[in-house]
């Protein structure tokens, strides 16, 4: 499926809903449609837990986890296959899958939680599919961007920018033995970021402040972890597989996407800065990033 494709259906859906239900309900159904379609990679990642989590049967020849590797491989080549991302976004994407293996493997190290099941395909206690959990959370950025056009304006300096990412990223590993910073570096994205405005496209354009958005989406990136903890898939230390990852754990999230947005803008820099689109702007008006050209993906 092209991009061509996945546009027009979007357009002609989007046309059908407003002609038969209030505008700002029409809007809102295809906000949560264009999310979900974003949210591809990931939702299927968790389908994949859940289901393995149901059928697998411990005297199974392949195990539950070495499975989970091969379906996050399958997945991902299907996405560039059927041009779902580009392999200028796939590139992004894994290099945020490495840095999310190299934090894994810290992690564990430091007990700071566990992958009790078995597997073949684990590399110092962590299972290979696990950095596919963290690149979907890169697909997910990547492909929301592209698919609601998105515009961060008025942005800040971008030395700024990826510094602050480095700090975030440098503070899961640093908080073992100095100091925690995450509060400072959660006052510090605010200050970066408030006047930054996210401009996104269903209909017309909206914004939202970029700060606003990074909390909304850790909130559902919080649900989505409780999926894999209450499964028994990873477990935190000094808890059960029923028990439900602490709120603390969307703050870490809440920072982690930073990490992620800072890498995808590797790609997408073209969204940076510029001016605020008009509400009423068409997307042949606005135009596109050259990824969005380049990929004709969803």
């Amino acid at each position: 499926m092209t991009h061509h494709t996945t546009r027009d259906t979007e357009q002609s859906l989007g046309q059908w809903m407003r002609a038969r239900l209030p505008y700002g309900v029409a809007e809102f159904v295809m906000f949560v449609l264009k999310q979900g379609w974003a949210a591809l990679f990931g939702g299927l990642m968790l389908i994949g837990i859940m289901v393995t989590k149901a059928i697998w049967q411990p005297e199974w020849t392949l195990t539950r986890y070495d499975a989970l590797v091969i379906y996050a491989i399958t997945l991902q080549a299907g996405f560039l296959w059927l041009k779902l991302e580009s392999w200028a976004e796939a590139r992004v994407i894994l290099l945020f899958h490495l840095t999310g293996t190299i934090m894994e493997i810290f992690k564990i190290q430091m007990g700071s939680w566990a992958y009790p099941e078995p597997g073949v395909l684990k590399f110092m206690g962590v299972p290979l599919f696990s950095g596919f959990m963290y690149a979907s959370v890169g697909s997910y950025m990547a492909r929301v961007i592209r698919i609601f056009e998105m515009r961060f304006t008025p942005f800040p300096p971008l030395w700024a920018h990826f510094a602050l990412a480095a700090a975030i990223y440098l503070n899961f590993f640093t908080h073992h033995w100095i100091w925690d910073m995450r509060w400072v570096l959660m006052g510090l994205t605010v200050l970066l970021y408030w006047r930054t405005q996210i401009w996104f496209r269903i209909g017309r354009f909206y914004w939202m402040p970029l700060p606003v958005a990074a909390f909304f989406s850790s909130f559902f990136l919080w649900v989505a972890e409780n999926v894999g903890t209450r499964s028994g898939t990873w477990v935190y230390a000094g808890t059960k597989a029923i028990d439900w990852a602490s709120l603390a754990k969307m703050g870490s999230w809440y920072l982690l996407l930073y990490v992620s947005f800072s890498t995808v803008t590797l790609v997408y820099r073209s969204a940076l800065g510029g001016a605020a689109p008009n509400a009423t702007d068409s997307p042949a008006r606005t135009g596109s990033t050259g990824t969005e050209q380049e990929a004709e993906a969803g």
